[in-house]
This record gives structure tokens, C-alpha cells and sequence, in this order.
């Protein structure tokens, strides 16, 4: 009927029909995502991480727990996403707490990728000074070796995390600087989302 108030769109619905389109017209990583987190200090540290799989429970990621994202996140786990997909000139925006993955879905995840980045994630202390390029090859050579032709199994060290969203927003450009901004909030991860829609 006229008049009424259009449905209440579902964020997690609306970010893959964005994702479907950002994976047709992104040349390189449609998936690649700005993860913002903050050291003891409270400074802000951010950088550019993959993600991994998205449902309504969360965005999730994988890291060294060892580097400095995940001493952060051990300390504060709470964090903020970014995805910005410029040929579609839209960005979509997550913030809220962070918890580790199940160790079957970290086991899974890590069996999925090339052999030779498992090596990778024994072999790399991963943001800790490195004294020359030659001395990471030799920690691989190291590494190869020692696993031979046997299964690399994920490091201890090596995990998922999965941001579930207390905030969402959703950024699209006009033309002037008049961009659309939907957002949704809720209080707890729980909790159902509200919107409402920002000035630019």
C-alpha cells in the first residue's frame, strides 16, 4: 500500500548483494578490508587483511596471534572494518567486538590454503625484526624441510578471529559530496539491528 514505510533491509543480505557486484568489478582482492586496532597506549594501528567468510555472526579474518594485530586484539578485542571498493565508489564500514574462530574452523580454513603458505606461517615471526630477506628464505628452507612430504598442521600461534558487529554502515557516492549513508546499529551482538540514515 502507498504510504507505508519500505522493509527494513537485513545488513548481511545487503552486503552480499554489494560483495556480489565488488567481485565483478574489482580488478584485484574484492575481499580486502582496512582492520583498525589500538595498542596499549590507545594509539590506532591499521592495515589491510583478506577476509575470509562473513555471516551473520561476523566477519572473520586470520592472523599470527604472535604479531602486532593480534597482541593487539589478545589485549583489546575490539576492532573496526573498512571496505572500500573503488570502482563501485561505495564503502561498507563494521565495528564491534572480536573473539577467536573454533579451532575446527581455524583446522579447515588453514588446510585450505597452498602448501607452501603454511610453510609460510611456521616460518615468518611475523612483525618482529628481520635481519635480511636471506635469513626469512632460510627459516622457509628450515621449515620445508621439516615437514618433508608430511601434512603442515596449523601453528599453535596461528588463528581466526571474527568481528561481530555492533555497527554497520553502509557508504555509497553521489554526485556533490551528497553520498548516501544507511546505517545499523544495535547495542549487543545479540541485539536487533536499528537504521537510520546519516547527512554526508
Amino acid at each position: 500500500m502507498s504510504g507505508e514505510p519500505e522493509p527494513l533491509p537485513d545488513p548481511f543480505v545487503l552486503f552480499e548483494q554489494w560483495f556480489a557486484e565488488a567481485r565483478a568489478k574489482e580488478i584485484n582482492d574484492p575481499n580486502a578490508m582496512a582492520l583498525a586496532t589500538s595498542d596499549a597506549d590507545g594509539l590506532p594501528n591499521v592495515r589491510m587483511v583478506l577476509m575470509k567468510d562473513i555471516s551473520p555472526e561476523g566477519v572473520v579474518f586470520y592472523t599470527n596471534t604472535e604479531s602486532a594485530k593480534g597482541t593487539e586484539i589478545l589485549a583489546n578485542p575490539q576492532a573496526a572494518v573498512v571496505f572500500h571498493w573503488k570502482s563501485l565508489r561505495r564503502q561498507v564500514r563494521f565495528r564491534g567486538k572480536l573473539a577467536r574462530v573454533s579451532d575446527s574452523e581455524a583446522d579447515a580454513y588453514f588446510a585450505s590454503r597452498p602448501r607452501d603458505s603454511r610453510i609460510g606461517a611456521w616460518a615468518s615471526q611475523q612483525s618482529r625484526p628481520l635481519e635480511d630477506r636471506f635469513a626469512l628464505e632460510k627459516a622457509v628452507a628450515r621449515e620445508t624441510l621439516r615437514f618433508g612430504l608430511g601434512e603442515v598442521q596449523r601453528p599453535p600461534h596461528w588463528t581466526g578471529f571474527r568481528l561481530t558487529p555492533i555497527y554497520i554502515e553502509f557508504w555509497q557516492d553521489k554526485p556533490f559530496r551528497l553520498h548516501d549513508r544507511l546505517v545499523f546499529r544495535r547495542r549487543s551482538a545479540s541485539g536487533a539491528f536499528s537504521t537510520e540514515r546519516l547527512y554526508p
